[in-house]
């Protein structure tokens, strides 16, 4: 247990046979947060999709008539995190928690990640199955732990981006997929969709090329500093700012992981924490409060504070979240949490690096 993290475990990293309950379910988790919590606004939510444009677009402005390398690199800290913080409305948006409405839901969700190359409903479809299965050794979908034999066996290709190089791993995640998943996002007959899903598929993937196009557009006429200035760098924070967060929403030595019967849905929700990000958490549409979202993904992000702290009595020492510095954090995952034992159930992180502690 580190030392950060409001969290009480058992002693051990693998109980093969333990098959532990809950002391409540998910209805008692639902009747403990106001019922206002799950109604999305339209208008609020519209609001957080416009000040974000609204931020970008003038970003941009300042950028292109300051015209200054002294100003650029301040620039690209400042839109990547904008970028983030759109990719964020999208999140919501394909979690349905944005409105009631699939078309704006769809529609919003389009404008909010085709422009940062994300496709929409690729994206949306694998994060259904990310959530549907979290803590699940066998069927998540991201940053779910590899066991120690696949870990020996990796090539160092795959090894390079999953491990040493995680915060530029997620354009990769969309072409290629997780370990031991096989797949695209972009393409209909990728073994994560269902045949009746392949035109969301098609209308997303000819939005990302036509998106790819416009950009190469762009630098046909200004040239390749152009774009390095304008998108490539900015873009490349965003998925500094992706990887970041997803890593620490569920890479930590002691949130346990499951196998076979002895996981169940809320089990597996449980196995992510809270962290809090500074000054970032409105900017970034408080994505840090992670608990109440997995718990209830239809919830829109203006409602996770109040639920998360309804929800913290009935937990006890079942919610996690972590006040450590976000890079202290990051750079203690990195060490620490590379793979989990071959067999046994409740699993732990260890390190391929260092002799495991636990």
């Amino acid at each position: 247990m580190q030392a950060n993290t409001v969290f009480k475990q058992t002693t051990g990293t693998v109980s093969q046979t333990e098959t532990q309950e809950l002391p409540f379910t998910l209805q008692d988790v639902k009747a403990a947060i106001p019922a206002e919590c799950f109604e999305p606004s339209i208008p609020k939510s519209l609001s957080y999709f416009f000040l974000d444009i609204g931020i970008i677009a003038g970003l941009y402005a300042i950028a292109y008539n300051l015209d200054s390398w002294f100003f650029f690199p301040i620039f690209w800290v400042m839109q990547g995190t904008m970028f983030w913080a759109l990719f964020v409305v999208g999140h919501d948006c394909g979690h349905g928690s944005f409105s009631k409405l699939k078309w704006l839901n769809n529609l919003i969700g389009h404008l909010s990640h085709i422009p940062i190359l994300v496709p929409y409903h690729g994206w949306r479809i694998s994060h259904r199955t990310h959530h549907g299965n979290t803590g699940n050794l066998d069927t998540d979908e991201s940053w779910y732990p590899v066991s120690e034999e696949k870990y020996n066996r990796m090539p160092w290709y795959e090894k390079l981006f999953r491990f040493y190089l995680p915060l530029l791993a997620y354009p990769l995640y969309l072409v290629k997929r997780s370990p031991d998943r096989a797949g695209s996002h972009f393409l209909p007959s990728s073994p994560l969709f269902r045949p009746s899903e392949k035109w969301d598929i098609v209308t997303s993937s000819v939005l990302w090329v036509m998106m790819v196009g416009f950009l190469g557009v762009l630098t046909y006429q200004f040239g390749w500093v152009f774009l390095v200035k304008y998108y490539l760098m900015p873009y490349i924070l965003f998925v500094m700012w992706l990887d970041l967060v997803t890593f620490l929403h569920h890479t930590e030595d002691d949130i346990p992981w499951y196998r076979g019967e002895d996981w169940y849905f809320l089990k597996g929700a449980l196995s992510t924490i809270d962290r809090d990000y500074g000054f970032i958490n409105p900017i970034h549409h408080n994505i840090g409060t992670h608990v109440a979202h997995h718990i209830f993904l239809n919830m829109p992000h203006y409602h996770l504070k109040t639920a998360t702290e309804a929800i913290k009595p009935l937990l006890g020492d079942y919610y996690r979240s972590s006040n450590e510095p976000i890079l202290k954090s990051f750079i203690r995952s990195y060490l620490s949490c590379h793979f989990v034992p071959n067999t046994g159930s409740k699993v732990y992180y260890q390190s391929g690096w260092k002799p495991n502690s636990k």
